[in-house]
């Protein structure tokens, strides 16, 4: 059977066209699938014929609620969905003064292998299908009763190393006859896959690009995150500067700010140095402190800050949500993995 939620309204108008339906039929079917129907029979306008049809040849995605967290501190609301196959994703939602922002996941599990992330200690499992990607934004929205205005990819996964689908999702809930969130309210992070970013330079998307940098220099990336061997900094910052020559758009470079590893004054000296030509925008991000890392959260945070801003950059500290609801992106999983008996 086909996943007919991750197929465009195109695809769907000609699979029914296949079927002797007219044109109209397809547009009918992709609304009600961006609203969340769970079955073929709640499309309630379509001939009970056609509905029965559709159920022998699709499937529509469903995940469940395996766990849902909700902050006292802030109202930020952690899920851990259920998807078809049993595996668990993580998705959040968290409200700021511009609207609701949905964090979602690209992959269960990731390959990356950043030593301070919850979301890499097991591995990656799969990639996720567009539908999939989809559902966390569309049924955190009917769970929460939130409308969704932002959509972040940073949740569990690298979005580049799924990119094919990250696209396909892109152009599904940027759709007019579905959530219709435009590109500019998305922000895509990844950690540094250079070819994805040459990629999307090419498209010129109007989304924000988010690098995960957390070090400007190669030995110290390099012992944090291993990606740096296979696309080296330096690298990385000629294809960020090549990105913005190309899309003419601000690169924002997240940086996780740990204690003794990244935040010395000398480290921001050569960030700024590296960021020059483009106007790039750094968020410090305070690191959640995660059980099974080495790595604490910097005593420096203000001071790396004031550091930047001295050298003319635009430097934020992200405001920390969820503390009191295993905030840090996978630990939510990873603690249902443990509790359930699964190796980690």
């Amino acid at each position: 059977m086909t996943d007919i939620k991750s197929m465009t309204l195109a695809e769907i108008t000609d699979a029914l066209r296949g079927m002797g339906e007219p044109a109209f039929r397809g547009k009918q079917v992709f609304t009600w699938l961006h609203r969340g129907v769970r079955s073929f029979d709640e499309m309630s306008n379509l001939p009970k014929e056609l509905r029965a049809k559709l159920s022998s040849a699709y499937f529509i995605t469903t995940p469940k609620v395996a766990r849902k967290q909700v902050s006292k501190l802030d109202g930020t609301i952690k899920y851990l969905w259920e998807l078809g196959d049993g595996n668990c994703i993580e998705t959040v939602l968290m409200s700021y003064h511009h609207g609701n922002t949905v964090c979602i996941s690209s992959q269960v599990g990731c390959r990356m292998g950043c030593r301070f992330c919850a979301s890499t200690i097991a591995g990656r499992v799969r990639d996720l299908r567009p539908s999939e990607m989809l559902d966390q934004v569309l049924f955190t929205q009917l769970d929460s009763g939130e409308e969704i205005s932002n959509i972040v990819l940073m949740g569990i996964g690298e979005p580049m190393d799924n990119l094919d689908t990250v696209l396909r999702f892109l152009e599904l809930v940027n759709h007019p006859d579905g959530l219709n969130i435009g590109m500019r309210h998305i922000s895509l992070s990844t950690c540094g896959v250079i070819p994805g970013i040459e990629r999307l330079a090419e498209l010129g998307l109007q989304l924000t690009l988010s690098v995960s940098l957390h070090a400007p220099d190669s030995a110290t990336r390099s012992r944090i995150m291993p990606v740096n061997n296979a696309y080296d900094v330096d690298d990385l910052f000629d294809a960020c500067h090549r990105y913005f020559e190309k899309t003419g758009r601000r690169i924002s470079f997240e940086y996780a700010m740990i204690d003794g590893v990244n935040d010395s004054d000398a480290q921001a000296d050569l960030l700024a140095k590296k960021i020059r030509g483009m106007p790039g925008h750094v968020n410090l991000i305070p690191l959640n402190d995660v059980v099974e890392s080495e790595f604490k959260p910097s005593r420096r945070v203000a001071a790396f800050q004031k550091r930047l801003e001295s050298h003319g950059l635009t430097a934020t500290v992200r405001r920390s949500l969820g503390g009191d609801i295993d905030a840090s992106c996978g630990q939510l999983r990873r603690k249902a993995m443990e509790e359930g008996g699964e190796e980690a």
